[in-house]
This record gives C-alpha cells, sequence and structure tokens, in this order.
C-alpha cells in the first residue's frame, strides 16, 4: 500500500532527530568559589593539591563555557548556545559571592569567551534574547571594571584579559563605554611595556616568565583587532614574544630561570589576520573557550586587514 501525504509528513516529523534539541542548561553558577595555586613568591610553582581544588570547584563554570563555545562554533545549534546564555542571564550567573581574588580571574575569562562566543550567534537572538544577555553582559562588564578600578598596586596580564572581557562586551552591545575602558587598559599596557617588548610584570614570573609574557599577549591582541587599533608599540611587543618563544635564552638569562617553552600560534593567528601578516603553519586545533572557541575562524567583532577575509 502506497503512503499518504499526511503519512509520510507524520513520519518525518516523528523521526526528525531527537539528538538536535537543546538539552537544558544547567543550574547557574551564581557565586564563584575559586582559590590560587601557586606556592611561591613568583607565583611560578603549582601546588597540585590547590589545583586540583580549583579546578573542580569551577569545574560547573568551564563546562558552561566549552558548550556554550560548541554550540556558538557550529559544533551544535546556535540556538542553543542562546538559550544557555539566556537561562543563565536570567537567573544572574556569576553576580553572587566571590570567595577569592582567583574568583575574579575566572568571572572576567568566563565574561570575555561568553561574549565572543555570542558575537558569532547574536544575529539569531531574538530581541528578547538580546534584552536578557545583553542585559547580563553589561552587568558583569560593570562589575569587572568596578572591581579592577578598586585594585591598587600593579598591573598585569590579569588586567589585560579584564580589558578584553569589557572590550568584547562593547562590541556585541555597541556601547562606547566599555570600548573605551577596553582601550584605556591597552594603552596602560603599551605604556608599561619596556622598549625591548617585554612586560616587566611577567618577567617577574620566574621560571613562567615566558608563559605569562604570552598569555598577557593574547588579549592584547584580540583587543587591537576588535578596536582596529594599529600600533606599533603592539608591533614591538609581538615580535619580542614570537622570538622568545622561539629561543627562550634571553628571557632566562634576564631573568636567571630556565623557561618552559610556550607556542604563539594564537598570538600569530589574531595579530596576523589583524595586520594582513601570513599565518601561522596549521596545527593541532586552536580552540580556546575563553577566546570564543576556533580561533582560526575570525570573530564577527575582529577587524580583518583590507582585503583579508575567512
Amino acid at each position: 500500500m502506497k503512503p499518504t501525504k499526511l503519512f509520510t509528513a507524520v513520519w518525518l516529523a516523528s523521526a526528525a532527530p531527537l539528538a538536535l534539541a537543546c538539552a537544558d542548561a544547567p543550574p547557574a553558577s551564581i557565586d564563584i568559589d575559586a582559590n590560587g595555586y601557586y606556592s611561591d613568591a613568583n607565583h611560578s610553582v603549582i601546588d597540585p593539591v590547590l589545583r586540583a581544588r580549583n579546578i573542580a570547584n569551577t569545574k560547573p563554570i568551564e563546562d558552561f563555557l566549552g558548550q556554550v563555545a560548541k554550540d556558538a562554533n557550529g559544533q551544535g545549534d546556535a540556538a542553543c548556545a542562546l538559550a544557555w546564555l539566556e537561562s543563565w542571564a536570567g537567573q544572574k550567573a556569576l553576580l553572587g559571592k566571590l570567595s577569592s581574588e582567583q574568583s575574579y580571574y575566572v568571572r572576567k575569562w568566563t565574561l570575555g569567551g561568553m561574549a565572543l562566543s555570542y558575537a558569532r550567534v547574536q544575529a539569531s537572538a531574538t530581541p528578547a534574547q538580546r534584552q536578557a544577555i545583553e542585559g547580563w553582559f553589561r552587568t558583569l562588564a560593570d562589575a569587572t571594571i568596578a572591581h579592577s578600578e578598586a585594585k591598587k598596586g600593579g598591573r598585569n596580564n590579569h588586567y589585560y584579559w579584564e580589558g578584553l572581557a569589557v572590550t568584547a562586551v562593547g562590541g556585541v552591545t555597541r556601547e562606547r563605554r566599555y570600548l573605551d575602558w577596553g582601550r584605556k587598559v591597552f594603552d596602560h599596557a603599551m605604556a608599561q611595556m619596556a622598549a625591548d617588548g617585554s612586560l616587566p610584570a611577567e618577567m617577574e614570573r620566574g621560571v613562567k616568565a615566558l608563559h605569562y609574557q604570552v598569555y598577557a599577549t593574547v588579549p592584547l591582541v584580540m583587543i587591537a583587532s576588535i578596536q582596529d587599533l594599529h600600533d606599533p608599540k603592539l608591533d614591538t611587543l609581538v615580535r619580542f614574544t614570537v622570538a622568545a618563544s622561539a629561543d627562550p635564552s634571553g628571557i632566562a638569562k634576564a631573568t636567571g630561570f630556565e623557561q618552559e617553552r610556550v607556542g604563539v600560534r594564537d598570538v600569530l593567528t589574531i595579530y596576523g589576520r589583524h595586520e594582513g601578516k601570513p599565518q601561522p603553519a596549521a596545527g593541532k586545533p586552536l580552540w580556546q573557550p575563553r577566546l570564543g572557541g576556533d580561533l582560526e575562524v575570525a570573530n564577527p567583532l575582529e577587524h580583518l586587514a583590507a582585503g583579508k577575509s575567512q
């Protein structure tokens, strides 16, 4: 017996892949209970027990950010990324009690990653989703700025990651005040950089000086791309960082510590497409949820060099 059109339509609807349905967002993390895990004065030696505790306590937040990035980058459904962000926005996630300075680090990393992932799917958001998610991002950005401005003492890579988080919020909300604050952070970093391109606060990190030089450079090149900045000092910073990665002996001599080798493909990828420089050779996927997922696919907020596109 030949199936009717109605039967065929009903069968196709019932056979639709259930796997495509979005899983419910996990309960929002309102409070953040994180802890530092370095055991020496240079913050270069990791205490494995403290590190394990921190990973366990922040896993729900990292898992949330990772899944949003996957969905926003096409490994799932963009609608799922938006639904999860809307869910946490409605519960005022990450706006409760923060147990330590490390908790503030986690919040700013998460905010930057969420905003950069959201930029990839923002065009698909409903007006209600935009209002909820972007309003939440503004509140988190304001809290990030308030905490940062209240801090005393030196500024290091954490300040630059705060600048990136607030810049990314400015990018998705189109609010000048957030972009201006991110630009202030960028300018401060360029002003404190040594003439050779090294960042003094990162050079104080003992065996991890090179690691933190690279880690500090990443948010700065992303801020530059989002804000469409071209600065000779940034060029110097990148040259120094790339050269030190290839040959850490100069940093080892300057700091008195042998250096752990660190790759710079993420730096070269972001900086290169903004400045029209050759891209680094392909390797393992450049996947960083704190930077919006797949770094080899330009974020919609980035400004690419003229004639360059992805």
